[in-house]
């Protein structure tokens, strides 16, 4: 096989094996909160979105260190490791113990910032400046297949159910156990590159990243790559990219945990308001993998960079907002185990939530897409820094977004979100300008970003 051939094979295996363990882990949030309040009349007595909050949070403070631990052990046994321990918190629904569930909040908080810095470094290892967009919109669009999957089959058999019996739970997070550990075990077929790195080429990321027998050496690259994280931290470009991700942090929680939520809470919906989040989480999915389609795969035929792509993505996220505001009673986030009768602007229509997922979904991936694709280009040579301050950025926001979710009503949750939007896309502009410009000065094609 070809040099370019196994790097498109790595980045093929590298999308299969996240939608393995992000069908559980994605359906699993998407439907904690609802099983959790099912559960709350026993001994268990915890909380779906303290336990993501926790997630996030300690993810967040993890990415400080992750770029070092991925330097020691390798991208490939990080994202191995990392995989266990998704399956572990899976795992803990199956028979829920509350001290349980929150320990496994934070050990999966720890691998999420591994797993995601090592997967940006595999990422940009076997992609260049020219196949970056290509390879972004690949892996998203394969990561994005786990809402398909996950939530088509709580659709079905959760169908007419207005409580979640025991049994119920069982056969899903046993099912959901074992395809996280399926994707994990994909890991193991991603190969590795062939060191191409030139002699002296002291700055280059296999220096950061590469394997060494040498304990002393490895100390070297964690140290080197904690002090670039630090560094890259504070430059111009990654601090206005830094509340675009935000952004994506904010509504990342929103739509794998809140609106579910929300939808599940409606009894105007009848007995079909617990198969519609698996329905609503399908419908992400679409947009999701619509949009890394036609805005990764495509990125070639696009002459006018990732601005347009962005701003699409905005627009498509303020209707779906405009349109949840006035669909969605305002107390639904947080409303009982007994759900709401509240109405909003309109009698609840599921055609419409069913179509805001879908929206929200499309302007996600728009947003995804272009960052993973931004960040693998200006920091090619960084990128487990670099990704790993991605995520702690967006991690920490999704933290304080869950946070805040067990008492904002709808209303606040979606004005936060638009007004972090409107900035954060403003920002990605004036760095997506400072690309083009560095782009045309060395005489390289724009479109090929």
């Amino acid at each position: 096989m070809s040099s370019e051939g196994k790097k498109l094979f790595n980045i093929i295996i590298l999308g299969v094996s996240f939608m393995f363990i992000f069908t559980a882990f994605q359906s699993c949030g998407n439907i904690a909160q609802t099983v959790i309040t099912n559960l709350n009349n026993t001994d268990f007595h915890g909380s779906g979105y303290t336990s993501m909050s926790i997630i996030y949070g300690v993810l967040s403070a993890s990415n400080l260190i992750s770029p070092s631990l991925v330097a020691v052990v390798g991208p490939q046994f990080s994202m191995v490791v990392s995989g266990v321990f998704y399956s572990l918190y899976i795992a803990v629904f199956i028979q829920p113990a509350t001290w349980a569930f929150y320990t496994a909040s934070v050990l999966i908080g720890i691998a999420a910032a591994v797993l995601w810095t090592a997967q940006g470094n595999c990422l940009t290892e076997n992609s260049d400046e020219n196949t970056i967009g290509r390879n972004s919109g690949i892996f998203w669009a394969l990561l994005q297949c786990s809402l398909i999957f996950g939530n088509l089959y709580i659709y079905f058999a959760w169908q007419g159910k207005t409580h979640i019996s025991e049994s119920d739970r069982r056969t899903v997070f046993i099912a959901l156990t074992v395809i996280s550990l399926v994707g994990t075990v994909l890991f193991f077929l991603i190969r590795k590159q062939e060191d191409t790195k030139a002699p002296g080429d002291d700055d280059s990321t296999n220096e950061i990243l590469g394997e060494s027998s040498s304990a002393r050496n490895k100390m070297m690259r964690a140290v080197a790559a904690f002090k670039k994280s630090i560094t890259l931290s504070f430059t111009k470009e990654m601090l206005l990219l830094s509340v675009t991700t935000a952004y994506t942090g904010l509504v990342l929680t929103f739509f794998s945990g809140v609106y579910g939520t929300c939808i599940g809470a409606v009894n105007r919906f009848g007995s079909e308001e617990k198969s519609l989040i698996g329905l609503s989480g399908i419908f992400i999915g679409v947009g999701e993998i619509l949009g890394g389609g036609v805005f990764g795969l495509l990125s070639k035929k696009n002459r006018s960079g990732r601005n347009p792509v962005v701003m699409l993505g905005i627009l498509v996220h303020f209707i779906a907002f405009y349109l949840i505001f006035f669909n969605m009673p305002n107390d639904a986030p947080i409303a009982p185990m007994e759900g709401t009768d509240q109405v909003a602007y309109m009698v609840p229509s599921k055609e419409v939530a069913m179509l805001c997922s879908f929206l929200l979904g499309l302007g996600d991936s728009c947003f995804n897409t272009q960052l993973l694709s931004i960040l693998g280009f200006l920091y090619s040579e960084d990128s487990a820094p670099a990704f790993a301050i991605f995520k702690f950025v967006q991690s920490i926001c999704a933290a304080v977004a869950y946070f805040y979710s067990n008492y904002f009503l709808l209303q606040w949750q979606l004005l936060i979100m638009v007004l972090v939007g409107f900035f954060g896309t403003i920002t990605f502009f004036t760095v997506e300008w400072g690309a083009a410009a560095a782009l045309a000065a060395r005489g390289s094609d724009y479109s090929s970003i």
